[in-house]
């Protein structure tokens, strides 16, 4: 029996397959989020001025415009053999922010902490990401 860790465990594709399908169940309970308004308030294209319907497309919305970036990353940190753990530090921190803003933007009005954060934990997910991925390419 192995007594490494289980996270260690992991090969650098399942590590970023892991943090792949975490991030793809966020934009699929997101747009659940969408159209379970729209059925609510009978909107079918566009948020029709309804504030909630405008909250739930843009926290899909903002999703879908950082997420792929942070795929495309993990997948290509795999697949250049990043450590399993860089993976799984950006992976979670991707994850984190991006939950942790989609609370925030859907839980509060206006600024709030949680959408600055998810935010913040999301740009250093992607900074993280590309200066791993910019210096496997040339060293």
């Amino acid at each position: 029996m192995s007594s490494a860790h289980p996270v260690e465990m992991l090969t650098a594709v399942q590590a970023a397959a892991l943090w792949s399908g975490i991030l793809i169940l966020l934009l699929i309970g997101l747009s659940g989020l969408v159209v379970r308004r729209r059925f609510r308030h009978q909107i079918s294209l566009g948020d029709a001025g309804n504030p909630e319907m405008t909250v739930a497309a843009r926290a899909f919305g903002n999703a879908s415009e950082y997420v792929p970036a942070g795929l495309v990353a993990l997948i290509l940190m795999a697949l250049i053999g990043a450590p399993v753990l860089l993976i799984h530090g950006v992976g979670a921190t991707l994850a984190l922010g991006r939950i942790i803003h989609a609370l925030g933007l859907t839980l509060q009005r206006g600024t709030s902490l949680g959408r600055v954060l998810g935010m913040l934990l999301t740009w250093i997910a992607l900074l993280v990401g590309a200066v791993t991925l910019i210096a496997f390419a040339v060293i």
